[in-house]
């Protein structure tokens, strides 16, 4: 297994032979305009460039997973970048019927249930990307979708693999790691935060909950150091896993190759 941080929550996954994209953003540094809903709305994003061109991300994808559609996992330089055939898979029906519109062809809706792609079986998750009665609401009110999904990635040839995705600590990521007994879990852990000081994704008092969970021997974050709205960084982390000597904890730069 290889685990490629690109930039934010975009990583390539080489999987049992496949090459998944997850989270496709790929507009150049400071292309858009810091969220008004987040801290530091003032701050421009993506903060950093690429690491690499477009089309060397793209090449030799096999699948895309979209966890959600929000606009700093999907954009139209991935809508342009990506073949209109290519696999895709997204959470729901509607984020279907968004990408259907788009031009993809072959977008496939991911069920708790599982399916098996290329020898591989890819289960959905459950996820709160901020707690739930108090972003789910909010969201509502600006007419943007609250939900986004996490995946298990299992075969017989790799350890099991845990994508969360864009959620906090709950009871939905500790129960997918009862069931599933991830070995490795990827983690977007920069503490997005909003105006009212509710946090949307992970951060270090998230991560400490994770390192109780026996089954897990390395945790990967990812979404660090490029959305406006992050409240920990790299040094952050970094500071955090040395003072308490977690070695497991890996914190890869982008464009960083993780090999396990």
């Amino acid at each position: 297994m290889k685990i490629t941080q690109i930039r934010n929550a975009t990583i390539i996954i080489e999987y049992n032979n496949a090459r998944f994209l997850a989270d496709p953003w790929l507009m150049p540094k400071d292309y858009m305009a810091g969220f008004d809903a987040g801290i530091n709305s003032h701050i421009r994003q993506p903060r950093v460039d690429l690491p690499f061109s477009i089309n060397d991300i793209v090449k030799d994808i096999d699948a895309v997973i979209i966890t959600h559609i929000h606009p700093d996992h999907w954009d139209d330089f991935a809508k342009e970048a990506l073949d209109k055939s290519i696999k895709v898979f997204v959470q729901s029906e509607t984020d279907k019927n968004y990408m259907t519109a788009q031009g993809f062809n072959n977008v496939e809706i991911l069920t708790e249930a599982g399916i098996l792609y290329k020898n591989t079986f890819l289960y959905k998750t459950n996820a709160q990307h901020g707690r739930r009665e108090v972003i789910e609401p909010l969201c509502r009110s600006v007419n943007m979708p609250y939900d986004s999904m996490g995946v298990v990635f299992k075969s017989n040839t790799e350890k099991t693999l845990y994508l969360a995705g864009d959620t906090i600590w709950c009871d939905e990521v500790n129960t997918a790691i009862d069931k599933y007994c991830p070995e490795i879990i990827i983690v977007n852990a920069c503490r997005a935060e909003i105006l009212n000081g509710e946090r949307i994704i992970m951060g270090i008092e998230d991560i400490k909950e994770v390192l109780k969970k026996n089954c897990i021997k390395t945790i990967i974050a990812s979404h660090m150091d490029t959305v406006s709205h992050l409240s920990v960084t790299r040094d952050d982390l970094n500071k955090f896993k040395s003072e308490n000597h977690i070695e497991k904890l890996l914190i890869p730069e982008d464009g960083e190759t993780l090999k396990l």
